[in-house]
């Protein structure tokens, strides 16, 4: 296994230190401050570890406190329910003994023979074999994209973006270079870059780290904006995931993002996930504190 992907599995690997208690280590030191998507993706694992034979359905989460990679982070999971068929868990993650982020995720057993069962169709955009480094590459704007989105996008160096356990295909680049997309809808394709077991809590645990990954990009778009323009300060105040059917995280999925609102001073981000025969897996909705840099 090449160390990228021993990386990739011990981002979603947390150390156990005691009953409802779990120890996860950041991936890139050097990545200030800790990547929100990690924290809600072991917040998932965490919670996962803590209930038996019932699937998180949701999670919904607020940022508290910017991390310090340079720490562990423990979390704290509380049981808050166990019914007939919801179980409910609080996890709190700590460093320097204060909470940095806070979630609550519910688990459901599932339901035989539903009354509904429907969900959007997927956007028409080409698969990621036709979104190859080396076809993205030749694209005109390629060039002007900012290095490090660049080498975000280019699988060929791991070992210099170890903070980057995910294989990431871009449907459109131009809001990256300042070209304004009215309707705001920006699309990728993504997977983890290792092979995952099978456990459930991995694959569950790996969506909720990428669902935060460029999520705002659907907000700045429509101004011609990036989030690497200085002009602006974005930070994420909340995150929430809801997952859907079952899916595999190292296999390719479309991340269909938009924003519906901005309004004083905040932005709201939403997102569907889906596979690549179209199934629905996921939905993710974020919102934003975007403010003008002083």
């Amino acid at each position: 296994m090449s160390k990228f992907s021993e990386d990739s599995l011990a981002i979603l690997d947390l150390e156990p230190l005691g009953a409802n208690l779990f120890r996860g280590v950041s991936q890139n030191p050097g990545l200030q401050p800790v990547y929100g998507g990690q924290l809600i993706g072991q917040s998932v694992i965490a919670a996962c570890r803590t209930v038996e034979k019932r699937i998180a359905h949701s999670l919904h989460g607020y940022f508290i406190k910017p991390g310090d990679p340079h720490v562990p982070i423990l979390y704290k999971v509380e049981a808050v329910r166990d019914g007939k068929s919801y179980s409910m868990r609080r996890v709190t993650a700590i460093q320097h003994g204060n909470p940095i982020f806070s979630a609550v995720a519910s688990f459901h057993a599932g339901e035989e023979n539903p009354p509904l069962d429907h969900q959007d169709p997927m956007p028409g955009v080409p698969p990621p074999e036709d979104l190859t480094i080396e076809k993205l590459s030749k694209q005109p704007l390629f060039a002007k994209l900012p290095e490090r989105i660049r080498r975000w996008y280019d699988p060929r160096t791991p070992v210099e973006l170890p903070d980057r356990p995910i294989d990431l295909r871009p449907v459109e680049i131009g809001h990256h270079v300042g070209l304004k997309s009215g309707h705001g809808r920006v699309h990728y394709w993504f997977k983890v870059a290792a092979k995952l077991p099978d456990d459930p809590a991995f694959h569950l645990g790996a969506l909720a780290y990428a669902s935060d990954w460029s999520l705002l990009d659907a907000a700045t778009a429509r101004y011609g904006r990036s989030l690497f323009d200085r002009r602006i300060l974005p930070v994420t105040l909340d995150h929430a995931i809801w997952f859907h059917r079952p899916f595999r995280a190292d296999d390719w999925l479309l991340f269909a993002q938009e924003s519906p609102s901005a309004q004083r001073g905040r932005c709201f981000t939403r997102g569907l996930i889906f596979k690549r025969d179209g199934t629905l897996v996921a939905s993710v909705a974020q919102e934003a504190s975007m403010r003008e840099r002083r």
